[in-house]
C-alpha cells in the first residue's frame, strides 16, 4: 500500500478515472501494478534515483532478473521479458505488445530502463555457469499464465482459477482483446513463438487468499496449522452466520477499492474460533463467484464448469464450497502444481526445443466437485456476502495512506 500516494498523484487526486489506461495497457491505475512502484522508488529511493539519472539502472519484473542472472548478469546478461510479464507492468500496450511511450510518460519511467520485449516459448539464451552451462532458456510465462496453459486452456471461453495466498481467475478470450466493463485486468495469456498468435484472457485478481489462513494462525492464533482449516470448519454448527472480508491492502477484482478494509460481522456470544476460520474459507470462494458473476456479464455466458489448482485446493472443504457457491463443477487435477507445467510446455514448445506436442499432450486426471445445495440457499449466502462487502468499503482516506507511506520510506532509509 505504500504506492497509494504516488496513485493518488497519478490520477492527479481525482481528476482522472482510474480506469483511464486500460484501453492501452488492459489494467485499472492500482498499487498492484509495477509501474506504480517503479515510480515510488525512482520518488523515494535516491539509489534508484541516481542509476536512473546516470544509465545505470534497468528495471523487470522477477523473470528479467532471472535471466539476466542465469545467461551471465553483468557479463553479457540478457535484459528481456515476455509479453504476459509484460502486460502487468502497465507499460506496455496490449494491442502493439511494445513499450508505449504515453504510458511511460504518464509514469515518468524512461524507455531505456525496460527490458526487451519476446513471445513466451522460443530460445532467449544459455545457461552460462554450472552444471547446466549451455542448456537453453527457452519458456518464460507470468504465474497466472503459465496455470492457464498448464491446465490446458488453449480454447476461447475455457478458464482457471489458481488458489495461493492470493486467488486469480484468467478466462481466455482466444485472439480478441475484450475490454473488461465489470472491474477485470485485459491480460495477455501466451504468444506460444515469436511468430504464433497472440492470445488474450481477462483476469480476476483476488488479493487475500491463502495468506488469510496464515494471518488466522500468526496472529489470532485460532489455528495451529494453516491445513487445519478445513476440519475445524466442517464441525461448527450453523448457528448464526459470520461473514469475514480480507481487504487487508484493499479489495481487488472486480471492486477495485484501496480504501476498503478487512472486517467480521455476524459474531454473537455463540460464535467460536471455528466460525471465523469457516468465513474465511467461505470469503475465498465468495471472491471467486464475484469475479465469475463479473467474467458472465462481460463475456455473455456465464462457465459450465471452473478448473482449479494451486496449494489451497488440496482442502477439500474449500473446493465443495466452491463448487455450492458458484453453482457449477470443479474440476481439480490430481496434479495441483499446474504452473510448473505450464512453464514446461511453453519451454518444450519453442523451436529448437521441440519436445512438446500440443495437439497429443493428455489432460491431467482430475477429480470433480458438484454442488450440493439448493440455488435459493446460494444466493442468500451470496447476498449476505454483497451485505459484507458493502460495510468493508470506506475505512481508508488520503490522509492514512500518506501517514503509512511515510512510516514506511523512513523505515527503508534507516534499514
Amino acid at each position: 500500500m505504500r504506492t497509494s500516494v504516488t496513485v493518488d498523484q497519478i490520477l492527479s487526486n481525482g481528476k482522472r478515472n482510474k480506469n483511464f489506461l486500460k484501453p492501452l495497457c488492459g489494467l485499472p491505475v492500482s498499487t498492484y501494478f509495477s509501474a506504480l512502484k517503479l515510480r515510488w522508488l525512482i520518488d523515494n529511493v535516491s539509489e534508484v534515483r541516481d542509476a536512473v539519472e546516470r544509465g545505470r539502472c534497468l528495471f523487470g519484473t522477477i523473470d528479467s532478473w532471472l535471466i539476466w542472472n542465469l545467461t551471465g548478469g553483468v557479463n553479457g546478461g540478457l535484459h528481456i521479458t515476455d509479453v504476459t510479464n509484460a502486460s502487468r507492468t502497465m507499460l506496455m500496450n496490449i494491442n502493439t505488445l511494445k513499450w508505449d511511450s504515453h504510458l511511460c510518460k504518464v509514469f515518468d519511467v524512461p524507455l531505456s530502463v525496460l527490458p526487451e520485449i519476446r513471445s513466451s516459448s522460443e530460445i532467449y539464451g544459455y545457461l552460462s555457469e554450472s552444471l547446466l552451462c549451455g542448456v537453453p532458456i527457452s519458456g518464460c510465462l507470468g504465474d497466472q499464465q503459465a496455470a492457464l496453459v498448464g491446465q490446458m486452456c488453449f480454447q476461447q471461453g475455457q478458464a482457471k482459477s489458481t488458489y495461493g495466498t492470493g486467488c486469480f481467475l484468467l478466462y481466455n478470450t482466444s485472439t480478441a482483446i475484450v475490454q473488461s466493463n465489470q472491474g477485470l485486468l485485459t491480460t495477455v495469456a501466451y504468444q506460444l513463438g515469436p511468430k504464433k498468435p497472440v492470445f488474450y484472457a481477462l483476469e480476476g485478481s483476488v488479493a487475500v487468499a491463502g495468506v488469510a489462513m496464515q494471518w488466522l494462525r500468526d496472529n489470532l492464533e485460532i489455528l495451529e496449522h494453516a491445513g487445519d482449516s478445513a476440519e475445524i470448519a466442517e464441525k461448527v454448527d450453523s448457528i448464526g452466520e459470520v461473514s469475514f472480508v480480507p481487504a487487508f491492502s484493499g479489495l481487488y477484482a472486480p471492486y477495485w477499492r484501496k480504501d476498503a478494509r478487512s472486517i467480521i460481522v455476524g459474531l454473537t456470544d455463540e460464535t467460536k474460533p471455528g466460525h471465523i476460520v469457516k468465513a474465511a474459507l467461505e470469503a475465498v470462494a465468495f471472491q471467486t463467484r464475484d469475479i465469475l458473476e463479473a467474467m458472465g456479464l462481460d463475456c455473455g455466458y456465464p462457465l459450465s464448469k471452473l478448473l482449479v489448482d494451486g496449494g489451497m485446493t488440496a482442502n477439500n472443504y474449500l473446493m465443495q464450497i466452491q463448487a455450492d457457491y458458484c453453482g457449477i463443477p470443479v474440476v481439480r487435477p490430481l496434479m495441483t502444481e499446474t504452473t510448473a507445467l505450464g512453464s514446461a510446455i511453453a519451454a518444450g514448445y519453442a523451436e529448437g526445443v521441440d519436445i512438446w506436442d500440443l495437439k497429443n499432450i493428455q489432460t491431467v486426471p482430475s477429480d470433480v466437485f458438484l454442488p450440493s445445495i439448493t440455488e435459493n440457499q446460494r444466493d442468500m449466502k451470496y447476498a449476505r456476502w454483497k451485505m459484507a462487502i458493502a460495510r468493508s468499503l470506506d475505512w481508508a482516506d488520503d490522509k492514512e495512506g500518506e501517514m503509512e507511506e511515510g512510516i514506511i520510506y523512513l523505515y527503508i532509509r534507516h534499514a
